[in-house]
């Protein structure tokens, strides 16, 4: 008597995307294929396998013509694809594989398509004990979700219910077969470590320990979302017209922790790197409490965040024009700048009477702006229009002889502003 197919939870209703396995070979990704292959539902929206190539092991090759058979006894489609496993990203060599693995799944699916995984029971007890081994919070102990987005996609995970003596039995049953891969049985890296000799001496004790560990998984990822709903509550009191400022009055307002998890998914909003603990402590000490006039900032992994005029503000950290830099510009094509942003002149075929030149702040300038009678001081015309300090020092001059022209978009001297109206032209400055 054949044991009962894995029970798996149905797709979302609003999917409609073609639903992709990720076929390692091995017993359980074969038996999560074999048994979506048996869903005529599944077989109509369009079943695939993808299968990696990282070429780390001697049978790489014999597991891609295994792959191959397998998916042609089921008459489902497969993709292998090569990967080069980048050991020089600063991660360990089971990161660098994953991460690998993770690009090429997502370069298979197309929009709105779902990428099918067969992590079980036992998969996310490990990751469970993993986080915990970290010091993760409601959001880490939640291990894996059964679903959530994914490369242009989705990522489903049916299985995690599903106990791995289940899936075995499933595919002797079927007589399927599968293939083992070696660097699963070294324990140098922590799961396998986990895996071979922790866990079987924690079910000696507790049988159900594995069980336990994913149901408290379940447990956290619940009270992370009851969390994160009050995180984008707190997260739009603080909002402004402008998503990447947040305003600090009513952060103040709001204790420390609950405050930290609010500034993590404003970043995370933002697809800035994620905001380390050491972040959110200095933003705590010299960014929320700062004198109220006083410039401060973070600055990690090519991201800064600033307090400025009673509001954080986040961001990719941009370059400085050199002072030293200048160049010649006619406006027929952009100006490409020193620090990755661009001049462009916009709204028909024009160019300037006579070039212009462009440099950077030296402090000290005097425009005439439109309407005006009288010179104004550059730097009181940024101040009054609230433009950031560090988006001054990014400002682009233009100059025409020894008058200023313009300082980038932001402000045009009557000159300019005639020139540009006169022409029916509009002068973009685009940040780095």
């Amino acid at each position: 008597m054949r044991p009962p197919s894995p029970s798996l939870p149905l797709l979302p209703a609003a999917t409609e995307g073609r639903v992709w396995v990720a076929l390692s070979g091995g017993c359980d990704s074969t038996v999560l294929l074999h048994r979506l292959a048996q869903d005529p539902d599944l077989q109509r929206r369009g079943l695939g396998a993808v299968h990696v190539h990282h070429g780390l092991q001697p049978e790489a090759d014999a597991w891609v013509a295994h792959c191959a058979a397998a998916c042609a006894a089921l008459d489902v489609p497969l993709q292998v694809r090569h990967v080069r496993v980048d050991a020089t990203r600063g991660e360990g060599p089971e990161a660098a594989a994953r991460h690998a693995r993770r690009e090429a799944f997502a370069a298979v699916m197309a929009p709105g398509d779902i990428l099918a995984t067969a992590h079980h029971l036992e998969d996310q007890a490990e990751t469970f004990l993993l986080r915990a081994l970290r010091a993760s919070g409601p959001d880490g102990l939640a291990g894996m979700r059964p679903w959530r987005r994914f490369g242009p996609g989705w990522q489903w995970r049916p299985l995690l219910r599903t106990p791995r003596d289940a899936l075995q039995a499933y595919a002797l049953a079927h007589g399927l077969r599968w293939i083992e891969d070696p660097s699963n049985a070294r324990t140098d890296a922590d799961r396998n470590f986990l895996r071979h000799d922790i866990l079987p001496r924690l079910r000696l004790r507790w049988p159900q320990a594995d069980a336990a560990f994913a149901r408290s998984a379940t447990l956290s990822a619940e009270a992370a979302d009851l969390l994160a709903r009050q995180d984008d509550r707190l997260l739009a009191e603080a909002a402004t017209a402008d998503p990447a400022a947040l305003a600090i009055a009513p952060l103040r307002e709001v204790a420390r922790a609950q405050r930290a998890r609010v500034l993590r998914r404003w970043i995370e909003r933002l697809s800035l790197p994620p905001l380390p603990a050491e972040g959110v402590a200095r933003i705590e000490a010299h960014l929320l409490d700062a004198r109220a006039d006083a410039q401060a900032e973070f600055v990690w992994q090519g991201a800064v965040v600033r307090r400025w005029r009673g509001l954080l503000h986040a961001e990719r950290m941009r370059g400085v024009l050199p002072a030293d830099w200048h160049a010649d510009w006619d406006g027929t094509v952009p100006l490409a700048l020193p620090e990755g942003g661009s001049l462009s002149l916009e709204g028909g075929d024009h160019r300037f009477d006579t070039p212009l030149r462009v440099g950077a702040r030296r402090g000290g300038e005097r425009i005439a702006l439109p309407g005006r009678s009288h010179h104004h001081a550059l730097k009181d015309v940024l101040q009054a229009l609230g433009i950031p300090p560090w988006e001054r020092r990014q400002l682009p001059l233009l100059w025409r002889g020894d008058m200023l022209w313009a300082a980038g978009d932001l402000v045009l001297s009557a000159d300019a502003d005639t020139w540009l109206r006169t022409h029916g032209a509009r002068l973009v400055w685009q940040r780095g």
